[in-house]
C-alpha cells in the first residue's frame, strides 16, 4: 500500500515538471522559428516540397523553379497517394535539369506519397483511422528524410507533415524550416491549412500573395504574386 502511495507521489510530480518542460521547449522553438541558423552548412539543404493537386502543384513549381538548386539539395518531393499527377509533373522537371555535361541530376531529386488523411466526401467517422495512420506515415517520413526546409503551400497533406517537423523541433530530435506559401486563390482569408500553420505558430516563414490578406495576419509576409 505504501509502495502503491509513493509511487502515485512520484507520478504526481514527475507529470506537472514533464508539462513544463515541455511548455518551455514550444516556448523556445516558437521564438527560434524564423531565425537565420546560428551556421550555414556546407552541403545543400535537404528540402521536403509538398505537393497538392492542380493549383496547388503548379503554383509550387513555379516557386521551385526559382530556388536556387545546389543550395535546396537534395529535394524531396511529396504528394498524396491518390495524387497521380504531382509527382510526374516534378519529374518532368528535375529531368529538365541537365549539365553542361549532358548528365542529368535527378539523383538530387526523390519522389514520394504520403497517404491523406481525409478524402473529399469521406465521413468523419472513418477518417479517425485514415488521419491516424497519416500522421503515422508521416512521422517516419520526416524521421526518414530528416529535412532542413519544407516547402508547402496549402493542400492537407502538409499539416501532417508540418505537425511532425514541429514535434521533433520541441524534442530537439531536428529542426526543420518550414516556408509556407498561402495558395493566390486565397484573397481575402486563409485555407484551412494556412490558418492552423498560422495559429499554431508552425510556420518559421509564412507567405500571401494579397496585400489585404496580409493586413488581416500581421505576422504574415506579403509575397506579391508568385504565378
Amino acid at each position: 500500500m505504501e509502495m502503491g502511495f509513493d509511487a502515485f507521489a512520484a507520478a504526481c510530480f514527475a507529470i506537472p515538471v514533464l508539462v513544463s518542460v515541455l511548455a518551455v521547449r514550444v516556448a523556445y522553438v516558437i521564438c527560434r522559428s524564423g531565425l537565420p541558423p546560428s551556421k550555414s552548412p556546407a552541403s545543400g539543404l535537404r528540402c521536403l516540397i509538398v505537393l497538392g493537386s492542380g493549383g496547388h502543384t503548379a503554383e509550387m513549381m513555379n516557386i521551385v523553379t526559382e530556388l536556387q538548386k545546389d543550395r535546396f539539395t537534395p529535394r524531396y518531393y511529396v504528394a498524396a497517394l491518390t495524387d497521380n499527377m504531382s509527382l510526374p509533373k516534378a519529374q518532368v522537371y528535375e529531368k529538365s535539369l541537365i549539365q553542361g555535361d549532358g548528365e542529368t541530376i535527378i539523383e538530387n531529386a526523390q519522389f514520394m506519397q504520403i497517404y491523406r488523411s481525409r478524402e473529399v466526401g469521406q465521413s468523419y467517422i472513418t477518417s479517425i483511422a485514415t488521419t491516424l495512420c497519416a500522421i503515422l506515415h508521416a512521422m517516419w517520413l520526416i524521421i526518414r528524410i530528416r529535412p532542413q526546409v519544407i516547402f508547402c503551400n496549402g493542400p492537407g497533406t502538409c499539416i501532417p507533415l508540418c505537425a511532425s517537423a514541429f514535434l521533433l523541433k520541441v524534442l530537439g530530435l531536428g529542426w526543420s524550416s518550414i516556408f509556407y506559401i498561402e495558395s493566390i486563390a486565397r484573397v481575402k482569408k486563409l485555407s484551412l491549412s494556412g490558418l492552423l500553420l498560422y495559429k499554431l505558430r508552425m510556420a518559421d516563414q509564412f507567405f500571401v500573395q494579397w496585400p489585404q490578406l496580409q493586413q488581416k495576419c500581421p505576422r504574415a509576409q506579403y509575397a506579391g504574386r508568385l504565378m
